[in-house]
């Protein structure tokens, strides 16, 4: 009955964390070493499988060369293997489901290879887990599917854009998904920042300046997405209780009035 009586109330309190496609968006004058370490860590940390976890990921041509060794040494060196081993960087994903999903991706990927081309990683294997490789995966086709498809696992597809068409590239982080949960851009340029941020003010509903796009500590910062992602609530917020209340204002005058006028 409890049960019930909850579904009765969909159709007055609804909230929902719907997933979400989330990126980093890396400017020509960021700080490397912050920028490819937050990536690594937003995208390969718990086997990608967090709903905020990077899997899209914007470089400046420029930096490219830089940023592509250091993500191609630094991934191929996670080690994948049992959660009881401190050494074990990342594990299998959740089942056979999610191995499914994130091999077809690989599939795709190979299948496409006009377009895209696997620079670490590719490998899945189920015979004693649900294992996927950390991947990283480069795309010159800005609207694949590996760049518009949440897939819930250790596998980032990189997208690269010319210094000059800065505005372009944030136009299409912004258009090109249906989420809006997190994420993240890199820059020591203020003037390329305040621009950002302002591009993307619907793109993400946690938002990140030179952090990865996983940074809210739970239990500390609100977080929630809008679009797809959600109904943008904001768990952990104050004003979170106000989806689950009927509030009323209550006011008592204690000086009479004595006429209209």
């Amino acid at each position: 009955m409890q049960n019930y009586s909850f579904i009765t109330e969909l159709n007055r309190y609804r909230v929902g964390e719907c997933g979400g496609k989330d990126f980093h968006f890396i400017h020509q004058s960021a700080d490397l070493d912050t920028a490819i370490a937050q990536t690594i860590r937003a995208a390969f940390e718990y086997s990608g499988q967090k709903c905020s976890a990077c899997s899209r990921l914007y470089v400046a041509k420029s930096i490219w060369s830089t940023v592509k060794d250091r993500l191609v040494e630094i991934t191929a060196s996670l080690k994948v293997g049992s959660p009881l081993e401190s050494d074990t960087y990342l594990s299998a994903v959740i089942n056979e489901a999610a191995w499914d999903r994130n091999t077809s991706f690989l599939n795709y990927a190979r299948q496409n290879s006009s377009d895209h081309k696997i620079l670490v990683g590719g490998q899945s294997d189920k015979q004693k887990g649900y294992f996927v490789q950390p991947t990283i995966v480069k795309t010159t086709d800005p609207r694949s599917k590996l760049m518009t498809n949440e897939i819930f696992g250790p596998i980032l597809t990189v997208y690269v854009f010319d210094d000059n068409d800065i505005d372009e590239t944030l136009e299409l982080v912004d258009k090109s998904t249906p989420y809006g949960l997190t994420g993240a851009i890199f820059g020591q340029d203020r003037q390329f920042l305040r621009k950002a941020t302002d591009k993307l003010k619907f793109s993400a509903g946690n938002f990140y300046i030179n952090d990865k796009c996983t940074g809210a500590i739970v239990a500390q910062q609100p977080f929630g997405g809008a679009r797809h992602s959600g109904t943008n609530d904001k768990a952990g917020a104050p004003q979170y209780l106000y989806r689950w209340i009927s509030p009323q204002n209550i006011k008592e005058t204690f000086v009479p009035l004595p006429n209209w006028k």
